[in-house]
């Protein structure tokens, strides 16, 4: 009866009107920006390197700021949520991929750009900010309750997106590849999330900004060199991409088939479920960066959704089309898996290695988000409980059987959303105005 109210639930919220508020936030924060983000991807990438060391006041670095923030997005929706998305969808559901990427690049620069400009300090002298508090502190006391949800949805959703279900991946993938038991997968992630979580928000930082590189280097490296296999194919991959974007796709292989709007509703969801531009979880992140420019550390937020879907989830899915395995009979894991081995001895291995890397830095970066929301709503006294049951999860997700908690982490994931998507509406005109101050400060003769 629950599952059957929760797939209910889960259709409408990730559904037409869902899609629909998220493309169209960011379309409307694009056009309101005049194109910024795309104008200034170049401007984003500098600033990120250059906030190696911090600008201003804060807890870490911007870089590292943006390494917390991808080590949370680049994930098991890179692998798992690719494959899935092409797998159903077919080629053209990468194709809807890049588009809510580009304009989800408005979105997190909009978002992180708000969570610097309304950050506050906690009784711990932390920098502390996100969706809650630019939304009670942006639109006022009489939308409190709209913060409240989204601090409570964010407490939830972490323990199943950003905890259980991640250990529960890596430890299928290495039970597979390297016939681990699922229980010493668990206790091992469990001895190691626990240790970095000792040191807070600056032990993150820096776990963050030497896993992410290594991680997504690895995985890149190890893409490429399938690709360049397949070099002659690259060009028809993508026409099927695109072709496939507007025509039906029929039954093939093992695939089912697949209409336009099954391409477009798998291609935005996996999008979203990788990059998170609109769900609110990488401005909190962002807000505890060495910086006095929200509009910097918004620019370097959007590089992420660059880095995360148009570059990292682009290789996957090309993978998926040149290799044809796509219309196999693989699913998930084991489709981008299939693809990898094809050209590369042991390429199932390499990965469950990524996979793993990949799941335990979203670990790390969604604690620091769920235990952020946890304070919102409770206060600091509730940080310690959090990490004891943060890690007691990420054990209990390695030798549990999942379906229903990923279900519920999607279902509550959009739930995160839809006060994010709201408050972003709303304070679009601010956002306007504060970046055309930033980029063309020259207030005229009149001085205003």
């Amino acid at each position: 009866m629950f599952e059957t109210l929760l797939a209910t639930v889960n259709g409408f919220v990730w559904g037409p009107v869902m899609l629909v508020l998220i493309l169209g936030t960011g379309i409307y924060l694009m056009l309101g920006l005049r194109f910024m983000p795309l104008s200034k991807l170049g401007f984003g990438f500098r600033a990120m390197f250059a906030g190696v060391k911090g600008r201003g006041e804060g807890d870490i670095t911007p870089f590292a700021a943006q390494m917390t923030a991808l080590s949370a997005t680049i994930g098991t929706g890179n692998i798992v949520g690719v494959a899935t998305a092409v797998g159903v969808g077919g080629p053209g559901a990468l194709f809807w991929m890049w588009c809510t990427a580009l304009v989800g690049m408005a979105t997190k620069y909009a978002e992180c750009m708000l969570a610097v400009h309304f950050r506050e300090t906690d009784e711990l002298g932390q920098k502390v900010g996100g969706p809650m508090y630019y939304i009670r502190a942006g639109l006022g006391k009489r939308w409190a309750w709209l913060a409240f949800l989204f601090a409570l949805f964010g407490t939830l959703a972490g323990f199943g997106i950003g905890s259980s279900v991640q250990s529960n991946s890596v430890a299928s993938a290495i039970e597979t590849a390297f016939a681990v038991p699922p229980w010493v997968s668990g206790l091992v992630m469990a001895v190691m999330v626990g240790l970095v979580l000792l040191g807070g928000i600056k032990r993150i930082g820096a776990v963050s900004e030497t896993l992410v590189p290594l991680m997504v280097i690895i995985y890149l490296s190890s893409s490429l060199i399938v690709l360049a296999v397949h070099i002659a194919d690259i060009p028809a991959a993508f026409l099927l991409v695109v072709k496939s974007a507007f025509t039906p796709v029929s039954a093939a292989g093992g695939f089912a088939g697949a209409t336009i709007m099954l391409a477009i509703e798998k291609g935005v969801a996996r999008g979203i479920f990788s990059n998170e531009a609109g769900l609110g979880s990488a401005p909190i992140a962002h807000a505890a960066a060495e910086t006095n420019s929200p509009v910097d550390q918004g620019a370097i937020a959007m590089t992420g959704t660059f880095i995360d879907t148009i570059i990292v989830c682009t290789l996957t899915g090309l993978m998926l089309v040149v290799t044809g395995v796509w219309n196999g009979t693989e699913a998930g894991v084991d489709l981008t898996s299939a693809a990898m081995s094809q050209v590369i001895p042991h390429g199932d291995k390499i990965v469950a290695v990524c996979l793993s890397l990949f799941a335990f830095t979203t670990m790390l970066g969604w604690s620091y988000y769920g235990e952020r929301c946890a304070e919102y709503l409770m206060g600091v006294r509730v940080i310690v409980p959090f990490r004891i049951l943060w890690v007691a999860a990420v054990f209990t997700g390695a030798v549990l059987h999942l379906d229903l908690v990923w279900m519920l982490a999607d279902t509550l994931n959009g739930l995160m959303a839809m006060p994010n998507l709201v408050a972003l509406l709303l304070l679009g005109p601010l956002v306007f105005r504060l970046t055309r101050k930033y980029f063309d400060p020259d207030p005229g003769p009149s001085g205003t």
